[in-house]
């Protein structure tokens, strides 16, 4: 999957096999973010922003994310899946992290462009670095919170 200066929804989805659904524009650029952003129930937070209270594991165990990429979160009752995807030997993953908030899923290193693909939201890049990618919480009224349900 060789990533060209501008990818499209289009490019992506036929490097990867992934689909979208049909009422997104797939001519599209995808943007690439270095900073925070978010898709659907996901947060994709840059790690030196959460650095005081997370943690990754004594006995860490970095893996490549291989070229079929790899499902993050599925959406709420077996919904659509969250994927990240990345060229051979260009991000790393591991769910060998302590969050204080309880909300991460995994810690990524980025080398390359990275993206985040959704089949409701199309796709988003990560720049190169490293990022906490956690569930999204909302305020519940009176209640006080509860994750946000893709």
């Amino acid at each position: 999957m060789s990533t060209p200066m501008t990818t499209t929804l289009s490019d992506l989805t036929a490097r990867t096999g992934l689909g979208v659904l049909d009422h997104l524009e797939r001519q599209v650029a995808v943007p690439v973010v270095d900073g925070l952003q978010a898709q659907g129930d996901l947060i994709v937070v840059p790690f030196a922003f959460v650095a005081d209270s997370v943690r990754l594991a004594a006995y860490v165990q970095w893996q490549e994310v291989p070229a079929a990429g790899i499902e993050l979160l599925r959406s709420a009752a077996g919904g659509n899946p969250h994927s990240l995807v990345a060229d051979p030997g260009t991000c790393l993953w591991t769910p060998h992290v302590f969050d204080d908030t309880r909300l991460a899923l995994v810690v990524v290193d980025v080398r390359e462009v990275a993206y985040l693909i959704h089949p409701e939201h199309g796709a988003t890049g990560l720049a190169p670095g490293r990022y906490v990618v956690r569930r999204q919480r909302e305020r519940n009224g009176e209640r006080g919170q509860r994750m946000i349900a893709d």
